[in-house]
């Protein structure tokens, strides 16, 4: 039977917590393997900001243009595209910006949704993909593609969604974080006043320490999130490299097809492991086994971390590893508990 030792605790959450599992397995390889995000593995690497301009504070200006490049690869305007310490920001906010209301969220999707409106003091009903396209709540909230499982609403069918929420007043929340893997898929560009639709710069460009997104909405939605967030809403550093990245249009390009490639690599050594795959994106893959919760200590002792999940025991989420790092995924795989 498996205990709940810290760095179960700490994944279970929303991944993560490499010191508090390499505190409980102080002999486990070095370094850690980190699978139990869904963040790129190879980021982005360019310009970053000079010395002398993190003296200062970070001009309003540089904001407006890298919204303006933003909005340019969203395919909106920048009066749109409001920029944010990270998606999560924006999440957060959300029940401040729009106020009290009956909410819908689509699950099992990312936890900090419901957190947020809890906070609030709002009741958050949790409702499946298919009631999702006929709620009647004062607010939607939809995760395309899905965390953890992927799931992933074509495009023509939320443009519908929002269009008919939005005649009768209602909101809809789409939240983008992990379209960097089916940009087909968004809905971004889409000017509908009740539509919210929010983007994740550092999990597609592998800089989730960067704390870089963007919510696009109506403008007066943009002027209340930054009079929440004040005039200096993300970092100088932030900034230079979000309109470098942005503009990096073959890196973006190549790494889409590594991530195809890499993917599909994992998907051979999970099945070959016993593993049922759920779903996933080109970033993670959701897996089933009757034993996840022992293969999870078992990697955990190979120096692995992967993504538990409290509410469904027999699940695990798995970070795409690079090409260099698959081999050693494998071996730990090789010398499993079903072994």
């Amino acid at each position: 039977m498996m205990r709940h030792f810290k760095p179960y605790e700490a994944a279970v959450r929303h991944g993560g917590g490499l010191r508090a599992a390499a505190h409980a397995y102080p002999d486990a390889p070095k370094p850690w393997l980190d699978l139990s995000t869904g963040i790129n593995p190879v980021p982005w690497t360019g310009v970053r900001a000079p010395d002398e301009s993190l003296n200062a504070l970070p001009d309003p200006v540089d904001i407006l243009e890298l919204e303006r490049l933003a909005g340019g690869t969203f395919g909106i305007g920048p009066e749109r595209v409001c920029a944010v310490s990270g998606a999560e920001t924006a999440i957060r906010m959300m029940p401040l910006i729009l106020g009290p209301s009956t909410v819908d969220i689509m699950e099992p999707t990312y936890g900090a949704h419901k957190e947020s409106w809890r906070v609030s003091s709002m009741a958050p009903h949790a409702i499946s993909k298919d009631q999702a396209l006929n709620s009647g709540a004062g607010v939607l909230v939809i995760v395309n593609p899905n965390n953890p499982d992927g799931h992933l609403f074509d495009r023509d069918t939320l443009i519908k969604l929002a269009r008919k929420r939005d005649r009768l007043g209602q909101w809809l929340i789409i939240d983008e974080s992990f379209i960097g893997c089916a940009l087909h898929a968004s809905i971004a560009d889409q000017n509908i006043e009740h539509l919210i639709v929010l983007r994740s710069f550092g999990k597609f460009f592998g800089l989730a320490g960067l704390r870089l997104g963007f919510m696009v909405a109506h403008p007066k939605l943009k002027a209340k999130m930054r009079g929440l967030t004040g005039d200096w809403p993300i970092s100088t550093e932030a900034m230079v490299i979000g309109r470098s990245a942005y503009a990096d249009q073959a890196w973006q390009s190549q790494t889409a097809l590594r991530l195809k490639q890499d993917s599909q690599a994992l998907d051979q050594a999970l099945i070959t492991a016993g593993f049922e795959i759920m779903g996933g994106t080109t970033l993670f893959r959701l897996v089933r086994s009757d034993l996840a919760q022992v293969w999870f200590e078992h990697l955990c002792q190979h120096g692995i971390l992967t993504r538990p999940f409290d509410y469904a025991p027999d699940t695990l989420r798995f970070g795409v590893p690079t090409s260099e790092t698959l081999p050693r995924l494998i071996k730990a795989l090789e010398a499993g508990p079903c072994r």
